[in-house]
């Protein structure tokens, strides 16, 4: 049984033996196998996600040759298994493909996860989301591919993933808020807010969980050093959603914690890195 994780430290391993190398070129081909799983990767596109535009005249030769490398650490992992190297890491359509179990690889568990979770989000079953959404965002151990150097091929799919865990946790908090535990995402937010000074909706969640638990005053403060944040940074005022929400706790008006700021129309004034934790 092939088993992959790219949510974080890469690995691949077939039982209880790995077959992931540790030598950079190679380790980057099996990442890109492993993240595109049950699908043809063309010849063409691992030879770009390892040298780019520059392509040594024997990039096809080399290629073959990192193939021939990680089917040898396959054979030894899978033994005596009926199954051969060649069935797992197929030659198809000018390209390759690494065959494994949907459920085996958990960025694959991932999708399938934020995708259901998502439809019950948008339902308003916020019972079945939060505990949909909050599964998916457990697969993730770090960074994706934290361990692995990636070309531009596949910091296209890490920047994707890192995003989509970025959306996957805002609507799990907004879940939890419409089940009323916002004592309990305070620390949880405390944290985001501060490792994302300009991120309006970490914000705004945030200031929802206090201002529903009593602390209308820390409510207004974390605003505060949101505008502080981005007047500083970026020479720019908090978005009028945000804005508008701040005048609600300040004058104690009641608010709907469902979307009380919808985090798909905020405004992120965090430069993107992929290979940081959103969590």
């Amino acid at each position: 049984m092939t088993d992959i994780t790219v949510l974080g430290p890469f690995t691949a391993t077939y039982g209880q033996s790995s077959f992931a190398p540790s030598a950079t070129k190679p380790r980057q081909v099996l990442a890109l196998l492993a993240l595109q799983a049950n699908r043809v990767v063309t010849a063409s596109t691992l030879m770009e996600e390892i040298w780019g535009e520059k392509l040594p005249r024997s990039a096809v030769t080399t290629l073959q040759t990192y193939i021939l490398q990680l089917r040898r650490k396959l054979a030894a992992a899978l033994k005596c298994d009926a199954v051969t190297a060649k069935d797992v890491l197929a030659t198809q359509h000018g390209g390759y493909l690494l065959r494994a179990r949907p459920e085996r690889v958990d960025a694959q568990e991932f999708e399938k996860l934020a995708a259901s979770g998502g439809r019950a989000f948008e339902a308003g079953d916020d019972l079945t989301a939060s505990r949909l959404l909050g599964q998916a965002i457990a697969l993730w151990r770090g960074p994706a591919l934290m361990d692995v150097k990636v070309g531009r091929v596949l910091e296209l799919d890490v920047v994707r993933l890192e995003e989509k865990r970025m959306t996957v946790l805002v609507q799990r908090i907004d879940a939890d808020l419409g089940l009323g535990r916002h004592a309990e995402l305070v620390p949880e937010l405390s944290v985001l807010a501060a490792r994302h000074p300009m991120h309006e909706t970490f914000c705004a969640q945030l200031m929802t969980a206090l201002y529903r638990s009593g602390g209308a005053w820390r409510a207004l403060d974390a605003y505060q050093r949101l505008r502080s944040a981005l007047v500083t940074e970026l020479g720019l005022e908090p978005s009028q959603r945000l804005k508008r929400l701040h005048q609600a706790v300040l004058v104690g008006e009641e608010f709907s914690d469902r979307r009380s700021f919808d985090p798909s129309r905020h405004r992120t004034a965090t430069p993107s890195n992929s290979r940081t934790s959103a969590a």
